[in-house]
């Protein structure tokens, strides 16, 4: 973890999607924070240490979501899959995917596993099982404000993470979508799915992956009229409580999903789980003490 000076900051936009308006001045207090997304190889040590099943191992009970169609209650978790043909991206059931058998373990579904991902951020998490891992580590999840002031790494009102220029020098600077979202992917950034963290340079703060990668949840109910479906499927339920999700993931794209902003948001179903979203973790100032140069590893639950 670092720590996170606190202060105060100018938070959300008014130049870009209406969910992020209006800017505020918002004071947050002293923090600290996960370098690193957690990754499958930490989230695995919880789940060997506690028995923990996550929700989309289970099998939904089909009298909570009267709409669904009864071959679907089975575990499952939605699943990106790119179009093999241009495809309108407002044509959101054209690539995702209800994929049986998809979890942390199994992150496309069927027979995929977790061999070379075991560094990079754990995705098919819901809210619950965030909050699972965080009380497991004695940690908890960042509140919006928190995770916005930690992203923007002393970086008042810049539009990105590392300033106000998109790709300084034609670099990509975050695992985001390059090409025509979401059928064609030039892989500029050398990753088709997830990268492992620390792929790209850390923010001011030496947080990394505070942008791209995954969307990460929040504790924060997202109250506002939702914008249109654009990063994620939602849970055949009515009204769903949903959470805030920060950063963006690598299927935002200058196309069409310009999300990977600091200031950007997006509301998640807390029951629904991606292979796009994951989690940090936060501690409150007064917990911890610094350790070598700063930082101090509680990555292994036991602090």
């Amino acid at each position: 973890m670092v720590s996170i000076p606190g202060g105060t900051f100018v938070m959300g936009s008014n130049a870009h999607y209406p969910e992020e308006a209006p800017e505020r001045e918002v004071r947050v207090a002293p923090f600290w924070m996960d370098v690193d997304p957690v990754t499958n190889r930490a989230f695995a040590q919880f789940v060997a240490a506690t028995g923990y099943v996550t929700e989309c191992e289970l099998a939904p009970d089909p009298a909570l979501y009267p709409d669904m169609d009864p071959a679907l209650a089975a575990p499952a978790s939605a699943v990106f899959w790119p179009p093999e043909i241009p495809t309108a991206p407002e044509r959101i059931t054209d690539w995702w995917r209800l994929e049986l058998g998809a979890c942390w373990r199994r992150p496309l579904g069927g027979e995929s596993g977790l061999d070379g991902l075991e560094d990079h951020p754990v995705v098919h998490v819901t809210f619950a099982d965030a909050l699972a891992y965080a009380a497991w580590a004695g940690k908890s999840l960042p509140t919006e404000s928190q995770w916005e002031f930690a992203a923007r790494g002393g970086l008042d009102r810049a539009d990105y993470a590392w300033g106000q220029v998109f790709e300084p020098g034609g670099i990509p600077m975050a695992n985001y979508w390059h090409g025509r979202f979401p059928w064609e992917n030039l892989l500029e950034d050398g990753f088709l799915r997830t990268s492992p963290v620390g792929a790209f340079p850390p923010n001011g703060y030496g947080l990394r992956d505070m942008i791209g990668n995954v969307w990460e949840w929040t504790m924060d109910a997202f109250d506002e009229p939702p914008p249109a479906a654009c990063c994620a499927p939602s849970a055949p339920t009515a009204a769903p409580e949903r959470k805030v999700l920060k950063g963006g993931s690598h299927l935002c794209a200058p196309n069409y999903c310009r999300r990977y902003r600091p200031a950007a948001r997006y509301p998640q179903p807390t029951d629904t789980s991606t292979s796009h979203v994951g989690f940090r973790c936060v501690v409150p100032a007064l917990i911890l003490r610094p350790g070598v140069h700063g930082a101090v590893d509680v990555s292994s639950g036991a602090w």
